[in-house]
């Protein structure tokens, strides 16, 4: 194999290694960490070693994630307030033409399902991305992860039990969820907080991720009345040359606030019922820095 192969077969894998990646890490720069170290061993590998390319790349990533997970585990446990995953934008495009598999991919990287998954052991997050996400098989996941099959089945009974049991019942229509995000932002900036109230759930959260680094909530905020007030004052707070944008992020429509060209904060409702049952909003600088305006 030449080196330009070498080359060419790595990039035909990169998406699917950075899909795992991500969806283990849920953190850009360590998914793209661990997809080049990847490419390091991948480069120095014996050819004779390498009888399927896309198992050997997806196990040295698996593995790589594996250990980087344990690593940032003590990291997490002391960060400032509720923790969100980076965003990542999300377009699929024409590698994914079937919709249901569209569907199954945008789920395994919302955010609702990547703090669930935050809650795993390292192995099982790891058998659930491989097995729920991408399908791979028992076998070939219990290679990757020097385990029995039987272990490894187990492992994934145990994740996908673990995960559809906290997995919030959320309404995943994207024509909703754009609709409901356009007239609650169009509600807290012009100040009806009465309607804005009505588009919030009894029972809403509001979750807000600044790492200590930025004004956010340090607690989970509960119920309509709490979440109304506490966005109708962010809305009329003071943010110079303050712009908006609509783009995807982690399968589903988002918002993107700007000031003075700058990313400031990303917001993201969840949908039941037609109705908004979680707010996300990301303000911790580091998660935003991959948010550039166009």
């Amino acid at each position: 194999m030449t080196a330009e192969t070498v080359t060419d077969v790595f990039e035909e894998h990169r998406p699917v290694l950075i899909g795992v990646a991500y969806r283990m890490l849920a953190r850009i720069a360590d998914a793209e960490d661990v997809v080049q170290e990847a490419w390091l061993r991948w480069s120095a590998a014996s050819r004779e070693d390498v009888r399927e390319p896309r198992a050997f790349l997806v196990r040295i990533v698996t593995r790589l994630a594996i250990d980087r997970l344990r690593q940032i585990g003590t990291r997490r446990e002391a960060y400032v307030g509720p923790w969100l995953p980076e965003p990542l934008v999300t377009d699929f495009g024409p590698t994914v033409p079937d919709t249901a598999e569209q569907a199954v991919l945008a789920d395994s990287v919302s955010v609702a399902v990547l703090v669930v998954l935050e809650s795993l052991s390292p192995l099982e997050r790891a058998v659930f991305v491989l097995r729920e996400a991408f399908g791979f098989p028992y076998a070939e996941i219990a290679t990757t992860l020097d385990r029995s099959e039987a272990a490894v089945r187990q492992l994934a009974g145990r994740a996908r039990h673990h995960v559809e049991e906290r997995k919030p019942r959320y309404e995943v229509d994207p024509a909703q969820r754009r609709d409901l995000t356009e007239r609650f932002l169009a509600a807290a900036a012009g100040g009806d907080i009465a309607s804005l109230l009505t588009l919030l759930a009894p029972d809403v959260r509001l979750v807000g991720d600044s790492g200590g680094k930025a004004k956010a909530p340090l607690r989970i905020l509960r119920s309509a009345d709490k979440v109304g007030r506490f966005l109708f004052a962010v809305a009329h707070g003071q943010i110079p040359d303050l712009s908006i944008r609509f783009l995807e992020l982690n399968g589903g429509p988002a918002v993107l606030v700007l000031s003075g060209g700058k990313p400031d904060s990303v917001v993201q409702v969840e949908v039941r019922d037609g109705v908004i049952q979680c707010v996300y909003i990301i303000r911790n600088p580091d998660k935003l820095a991959t948010l550039v305006a166009e």
